[in-house]
């Protein structure tokens, strides 16, 4: 007699449904994480990445394919730039996780890089499991954790995370270390790059204090992560502290606030599947039948946002224009109900939305107004 499934099993199996037969699931990554706990009230991506949907090539099947995502320059830089930093056991990585954040400690002369090699990524997270424990519990030594693998349960879903790198203090501190080929100029970097690489970290840290959540005593998860990049316009690696408190704050609280993956799948018809093999038609179907929150900002985050941006410029969507004149504008959601209220047709006029936008229209008259009376004296 089979045995029933548990709800855990459900889901694995409906989430299998939703990718398409024999596809695997496409990692989700903290990247996509940090991106998708900016823009929380999207189902429609909360569903793909869920079900581990590879965005790109769907995006390519709709006929919207994305421009999103690093070069291959980019990457060979950074993997080179990456190798350098990590070479002879970390030992420069960990001069500067020293020098920057633990000037006090004993200087790392011989650290520990334990092997954290196992099947799978539920066999590497339970390795770095293992390898964080036994780290901690050898007091006064310093440890290199190379590209460890967390797990994070985002939405009742597990997301499988890989930094850079995690470092245990002698203390036992955990702090993660995060490596851009971005250039370090006079000691400071891009202020976006680092706002990106901040939010990033806010995922690895979460991720690190539930494993360290399960250990007794819990040991410290530090909020102040080690970002190296190039010094200058070399490749010599220099590094910065960066406090990632408000960004784990954030973080946590847009993923506590995403609906339930599960929910998601519940409401979608019977059938939907979101494989790239699929017809155009029925794919676009499949799409059409999760809401998606499309705002520009998915244009460098999501691999989607091309074929979002069209459906919401066809809809008529305000929210195609920007959050911030979104929420200016109320209740009215879309550019047909902006310009009839605008030009009085409808809408409440004590309503300061409408009320703005009447103003608005009348001092733009007034300017075109004053525009045609003196080209038309120009002409005289």
């Amino acid at each position: 007699m089979p045995r029933p499934r548990t709800r855990g099993t459900r889901l694995r199996h409906r989430l299998a449904e939703l990718r398409g037969p024999d596809v695997p699931a496409k990692a989700l990554d903290a990247r996509a994480l940090a991106a998708l706990a900016a823009h929380p009230g999207c189902r429609r991506r909360a569903i793909l990445d869920g079900a581990g949907v590879d965005k790109a090539a769907l995006a390519t099947a709709l006929g919207s394919p994305s421009a999103f995502g690093q070069s291959q320059f980019a990457l060979v830089r950074g993997n080179a730039f990456e190798a350098k930093v990590k070479a002879d056991g970390g030992t420069e990585l960990l001069r500067l996780v020293h020098e920057k954040l633990d000037p006090t400690a004993e200087p790392p002369a011989a650290a520990q890089v334990p092997d954290l090699t196992a099947a799978g990524p539920e066999g590497r997270a339970a390795r770095t499991a293992l390898a964080l424990r036994e780290a901690t519990g050898t007091p006064g030594a310093w440890t290199l954790l190379d590209h460890p693998m967390l797990a994070l349960d985002v939405a009742g879903s597990p997301a499988f995370l890989e930094p850079d790198a995690v470092v245990v203090h002698p203390d036992g501190g955990w702090t993660v270390v995060e490596i851009k080929s971005v250039p370090m100029l006079d000691g400071s970097a891009d202020a976006s790059k680092v706002g990106a690489a901040a939010r990033q970290a806010a995922v690895y840290v979460l991720a690190l204090e539930e494993v360290a959540a399960r250990l007794d005593p819990a040991p410290e998860v530090r909020h102040r992560i080690l970002l190296v990049c190039p010094k200058d316009f070399s490749n010599l690696p220099t590094a910065s502290a960066v406090d990632v408190r408000k960004q784990r704050a954030v973080t946590r609280r847009q993923l506590a606030r995403l609906t339930r993956i599960e929910d998601i799948a519940r409401t979608l018809p019977e059938g939907t599947c979101f494989s790239p093999e699929l017809p155009a038609d029925r794919l676009t179907e499949a799409v059409e039948s999760v809401p998606a929150t499309y705002a520009p900002e998915c244009l460098s985050a999501c691999e989607l946002a091309f074929h979002c941006r069209a459906r919401s410029r066809a809809e008529g969507a305000v929210t195609s224009l920007g959050r911030p004149v979104r929420a200016e504008l109320g209740g009215l959601s879309t550019v047909g109900d902006v310009l009839a209220a605008a030009r009085g047709e409808t809408g409440d006029p004590d309503d300061p939305a409408v009320a703005a936008l009447r103003r608005a229209a009348r001092l733009r008259a007034e300017a075109l107004g004053a525009v045609a009376d003196r080209e038309v004296s120009a002409c005289r």
